[in-house]
């Protein structure tokens, strides 16, 4: 039986298991004429989990060593010719080849050793899913029938149920921490092979990006140069000039839509300007690439002005287009959250409605106002797609938005892209920019919950 086949019935199981213990523990109830202890959906659910439990669990640690066990055995076929000294890479090779043959996904002559490992790990496959499939479904069989042993009117069914509960949420908060933590060190881990070889100082200081590794002395245009600086200034430039768009757009539009726009305006606008952000990235750089930076050195052509194709002015604009929704819903919520006495009293002492809203409902919503813009500032620094097709992949040390400029996140899918050894600075400086990026935005990030939370105002 197929795993996922087998899945699906486990969850069939336990899902007929808790339709006839709840009958059961309501016709108990009846019968007996005791009081259950718990409800009794608590008493199917208790059966439920223990039907799929032990055989989803047992599915997850089959699938966990079964590649390994077949592999091996397959592996065990072959003459010790085929393996005695071979690299790693061979043997990973040989492995896909006999996976391939097995699937009869391959192309091409076949060596009859390899065809033997093949049919080997067809063989075992068949037998591991056959077991699979025997020890899961007596696995879950037995996990009900102790189940259902235990109901009767004085079970705890509700708190075993909530025990179970109470350790699935417990693991999924230890899974998402854990796999922070995963993502930290392998960036951290990786930055630090990186520092081997390029010094700190010159990845922070250096003033030239230019991270191409001549392969020979006589080679030109190779200069190696890792200056993050020039990285920094683009990525801060292009994100000055979308916040410069999209704050006061987005705050202006927070400020109509909550204290002027009637109920039926604000039914349809909000929902349309928070569409703008479930646009694919990659549809504003085709926007920002084929539309805006056109039109933009045309009329600089106009006017007298170089603006150059690939321009951070394009693409910080469409980036500022994107993100008017975090701005926008993020201070429209805090503005709905100032309590209406406030508005009340300031009215009550002669104020208009945009004294009101400049002296008292702005000040009293500003905290998350202003945490709103930096999460939206540290959205547009992680933007890759808009600078990639507006702003272009020149490293150049500049603070002119007509000019063009690459950023962090772009340089980091350049040196990534295609074939690449793990064991040389060029590609090791991605990780090191991750680094870098993964700072930045922490610190944007930490900045907004403590202004959220130093300037926090707390209404009865």
């Amino acid at each position: 039986m197929e795993k996922s086949t087998l899945f699906l019935l486990i969850l069939l199981g336990s899902t007929i298991a808790y339709m006839r213990t709840t009958w059961r523990a309501r016709t108990l109830a009846e019968t007996s004429g005791r009081k259950l202890h718990s409800l009794p959906g608590f008493y199917g659910y208790y059966t439920a989990l223990w039907c799929a439990l032990p055989g989803l669990l047992l599915l997850l640690l089959w699938l966990l060593g079964e590649g390994s066990l077949l592999t091996a055995g397959a592996l065990a076929r072959l003459p010790e010719s085929f393996l005695d000294g071979a690299a790693p890479e061979k043997i990973q090779l040989l492995v896909n080849d006999i996976k391939s043959i097995a699937q009869g996904s391959f192309e091409g002559q076949i060596d009859p050793a390899i065809q033997m490992a093949a049919d080997r790990f067809s063989e075992l496959t068949q037998w591991s899913r056959i077991l699979l499939t025997v020890l899961s479904i007596t696995a879950s069989l037995s996990g009900l029938l102790f189940a259902q042993t235990r109901i009767n009117p004085d079970f705890r069914a509700r708190n075993h149920v909530e025990t179970v509960v109470r350790v699935v949420l417990i693991g999924c908060a230890l899974t998402a921490i854990f796999t922070t933590v995963g993502i930290v060190l392998s960036v951290l881990i990786e930055s630090l092979r990186f520092f081997n070889m390029v010094p700190i100082t010159d990845f922070l200081f250096g003033l030239k990006w230019s991270p191409q590794i001549a392969m020979r002395a006589d080679q030109a245009g190779s200069s190696g140069a890792f200056g993050v600086i020039p990285l920094l200034l683009g990525t801060l430039l292009i994100s000055t000039v979308a916040l410069v768009v999209a704050v006061p757009i987005g705050l202006l539009s927070a400020i109509y839509l909550s204290e002027y726009a009637t109920p039926n305006f604000r039914a349809i606008a909000k929902p349309l300007i928070e569409i703008l952000a479930g646009i694919p990235t990659v549809v504003y750089g085709f926007f920002a690439a084929l539309v805006v930076a056109p039109f933009l050195r045309n009329m600089g052509a106009e006017i007298g002005l170089e603006i150059s194709s690939e321009s951070a002015l394009a693409a910080g604009l469409v980036m500022g287009i994107m993100i008017i929704p975090f701005v926008s819903s993020l201070s429209d919520d805090f503005i709905n959250a100032v309590p209406q006495s406030l508005r009340d009293g300031a009215y009550a002492l002669g104020a208009t409605q945009s004294e009101t809203i400049r002296q008292v409902v702005i000040p009293a919503a500003l905290p998350g106002i202003v945490g709103g813009i930096l999460l939206a500032a540290s959205r547009a620094i992680g933007e890759t797609m808009i600078v990639v097709m507006a702003a272009g992949l020149s490293a150049n040390l500049t603070l002119n938005p007509l000019a063009a400029v690459t950023t962090v996140t772009t340089q980091i899918v350049t040196l990534l892209v295609g074939d690449q050894e793990f064991d040389s600075p060029k590609t090791l400086a991605a990780f090191a920019l991750g680094l870098i990026l993964f700072i930045l935005t922490l610190c944007l990030n930490i900045l907004a919950l403590r202004i959220v939370r130093k300037y926090r105002e707390q209404y009865e």
